[in-house]
């Protein structure tokens, strides 16, 4: 009996990929510029034997991807899903945050069918233009039944990534991506996909609730540098924030004076997540700083992006439970 054609559903969002660069050589260019249909067309030699449906959520660079954005493509993603309306999600998107939008809709959708997310370093008319292959590539993950169970994955440069650890390391070059903790979990062309482990035992359901736009409370990254100036702390510990993300140095370390306002706040209240502002940082709970008695969360090997995120899902959620928000970030799969 014949194999029904995998539907693939391609949602749209602007970025490099949809991008148009005043001359084919040139540096400057304009995000978001292509529709879905020429994106489409463009990478219809590639897909092989799908059917595949395009929607056009927003048209931004990725630098203005906001939750408002997120939401829409949260609901079309559930909706299609539930409908059985697609046997996979594409989702084109720049690539200057698509990894925060990958790791929210990771921890926000059960991990069943593949949801991709895919972007290209040059824009769509440039000499050498990745964004057809790259998105051939993210068509043929989301339709293998090998991505089934993995979650949300990112698709770069012939490479398979996975939200939770994958990262852009690079601002030119087509291999822009990395991952930390380990590297990709496959490689991919227009003609092949090899998943380089078998997919984990995924969980039933999504693990938090996407909040509505408005109900997302505020938690800013604090950055920190040598010579740091107190005053920007105290501007932000006087707003009306939630939590605050330490990027610290090293192993998530701050001067003295800083961590003793975060301290006195975290004792307030305020949550307090230490992580790394180091690429492949990773941040162990009591290691140089006193989490404990300061009532500070370690951020494992999350970036200072991906804890904001999580922070605030937490939040959103009413996890007050210090234990159950530290395990979020140390043992995410528990």
């Amino acid at each position: 009996m014949t194999q029904p054609r995998p539907r693939i559903l391609v949602l749209s969002t602007g970025g490099t990929i949809a991008g148009q660069a005043a001359s084919a050589a040139g540096a400057r260019y304009v995000s978001g510029q292509v529709g879905i249909d020429t994106l489409l067309e463009a990478a219809d030699s590639g897909t092989g034997d799908v059917d595949l449906a395009g929607i056009a959520i927003a048209t931004v660079g990725s630098q203005d991807m906001d939750r408002r954005i997120w939401a829409r493509l949260h609901a079309e993603i559930a909706a299609a899903f539930a409908q059985d309306r697609a046997d996979g999600i594409v989702i084109t998107h720049g690539t200057d945050t698509a990894e925060e939008t990958a790791f929210l809709l990771d921890l926000t959708l059960p991990p069943t069918r593949p949801v991709v997310l895919v972007g290209a370093m040059r824009p769509a008319n440039a000499l050498g233009a990745d964004g057809p292959r790259n998105l051939a590539n993210a068509i043929g993950v989301a339709a293998a039944v090998e991505a089934y169970g993995r979650g949300v994955l990112v698709v770069m440069g012939d490479a398979v990534f996975e939200a939770r650890s994958v990262y852009k390391a690079g601002t030119n070059g087509t291999d822009a991506f990395r991952a930390f903790p380990g590297g990709p979990v496959g490689a991919v062309t227009p003609s092949s996909l090899h998943f380089f482990a078998p997919a984990t035992t995924p969980r039933a359901t999504a693990a938090y609730r996407l909040p509505p736009p408005p109900d997302w409370p505020i938690v800013a990254i604090l950055h920190i540098h040598a010579d740091m100036d107190l005053a920007i702390v105290d501007a932000i510990l006087a707003s009306d924030v939630a939590g605050v993300v330490l990027a610290g140095v090293g192993h998530g370390n701050a001067p003295r004076a800083v961590l003793d306002r975060l301290g006195r706040a975290a004792h307030r209240g305020v949550a307090v997540v230490r992580a790394s502002r180091i690429d492949a940082g990773a941040v162990a709970r009591d290691t140089e700083v006193d989490d404990e008695a300061l009532g500070f969360l370690a951020g494992g090997t999350y970036s200072p992006q991906k804890c904001r995120l999580l922070l605030q899902l937490l939040i959103a959620n009413a996890i007050l439970d210090p234990i159950a928000r530290q395990n979020a970030f140390l043992n995410p799969g528990a």
